[in-house]
């Protein structure tokens, strides 16, 4: 008999849900695992949108074996019909004895409501195991379910002298090797990715996950004057999608070129990274990441559609005016800054190899209210 505590149960959980990131949107990542006698005789994870949850993959697995078992699941088992069935009926008919539950979902149609199913059906029922790591997993799907609006992460990379190019705008590469592989697995767990008019014409960048996962995110350009060179690998359909926000009327003879490619373009009169994301929002994205220029990204975090920063740091200094990562917030004195919570520090070490190219990242949460 194996020694399983909540907790590592709870865990194995989360690594199973973390096989579809990415992949779920706008459902939430779940893992859930069947326990009996000690050991666990099913294991399964959402997959996607209108496939079966979790829940419904590790009953099957544990087929009759599941009667007087323990479930154990991230989030909440859902208690009304969408797509799919109620996961707690499934659990119900099963004969399950205990259901352990990571976090409450705040989706108004469940919300504590899964849990009251089953506990009227005699089932017992445990909340709050590794609450802490089941609601960062799914702070995306918790974001939106709230704001109704997608999770914003602001990724850069900059100097030691806080510089994201040179004063000539070169920029490849301020990171090395591991610090870009990094960013390409966080892409391969978002949904859509952004950037402006100007890193498209400096960069000429893919914003692809370059094979570390076997899907990319959309790929999102925000111009006002659609002004792009008529060749560029974002108009590569066949690797990635690619939607251009733009406004009305903007460079006809591009535009109809772009189309032709499959390129979207939408057309905003007031063409704003809160009005993109609205648009994201309504198209399923829950977690969307902001690889944007300092311009595009002070915007953005004014209007409150940042809630996560990711700042790659490389130990290298090359002076001069250059390019910050942050343009201006109109804020004129140090009282007035922008403070991160729940900050971590992490060295990325390049490998064999890459011994003199050391980097760091600084992840934390920025609180700026959405409703600006």
């Amino acid at each position: 008999m194996i020694n399983l505590d909540d907790e590592s149960l709870m865990h194995r959980c989360l690594d199973l849900a973390k096989k579809a990131l990415g992949k779920t949107s706008p459902n939430p990542l779940v893992g859930a695992v069947v326990v009996k006698n000690g050991q666990i005789i099913g294991s399964g994870f959402h997959p996607g949108a209108g496939q079966p949850h979790a829940e419904v993959f590790a009953l099957r697995e544990a087929g009759a074996k599941a009667a007087g078992a323990t479930v154990y699941v991230n989030l909440e088992p859902c208690n009304h019909y969408g797509r799919t069935p109620p996961c707690t009926e499934a659990l119900i008919r099963a004969g399950v004895k205990k259901v352990v539950v990571g976090m409450v979902d705040p989706d108004p149609r469940v919300q504590g409501g899964g849990i009251d199913r089953l506990r009227q059906a005699g089932i017992e029922v445990v909340v709050g195991i590794a609450e802490t790591a089941c609601q960062e997993l799914n702070e995306a799907f918790c974001h939106r379910v709230r704001h109704q609006l997608p999770w914003g992460i602001f990724k850069y990379a900059m100097t030691l002298d806080g510089k994201i190019a040179t004063s000539t705008g070169h920029s490849s590469w301020v990171t090395g090797a591991a610090a870009r592989q990094r960013v390409h697995h966080l892409r391969a767990a978002c949904d859509a990715v952004i950037i402006g008019g100007n890193t498209l014409r400096r960069d000429h960048p893919h914003l692809t996950t370059h094979g570390v996962a076997d899907h990319n995110p959309l790929r999102v350009v925000m111009s006002r004057s659609l002004d792009f060179p008529a060749v560029t690998p974002l108009w590569d359909q066949t690797i990635a999608k690619t939607l251009i926000f733009t406004a009305p009327e903007t460079n006809p003879q591009l535009r109809s070129s772009l189309l032709a490619q499959g390129v979207e373009i939408i057309d905003l009169e007031n063409l704003t990274p809160r009005g993109v994301m609205a648009n994201l929002y309504e198209r399923g994205c829950s977690s969307v990441l902001w690889e944007c220029g300092g311009n595009l990204g002070a915007q953005a975090i004014a209007q409150g559609m940042i809630q996560k920063v990711w700042a790659f740091i490389a130990p290298k200094i090359i002076g001069g005016k250059g390019y910050a990562p942050v343009g201006d917030l109109g804020l004129n004195f140090m009282t007035e800054a922008l403070i991160l919570e729940r900050v971590t520090m992490e060295a990325i070490s390049q490998g064999e190899g890459y011994t003199n190219d050391q980097d760091f990242l600084c992840q934390g949460y920025l609180t700026v209210n959405s409703e600006q």
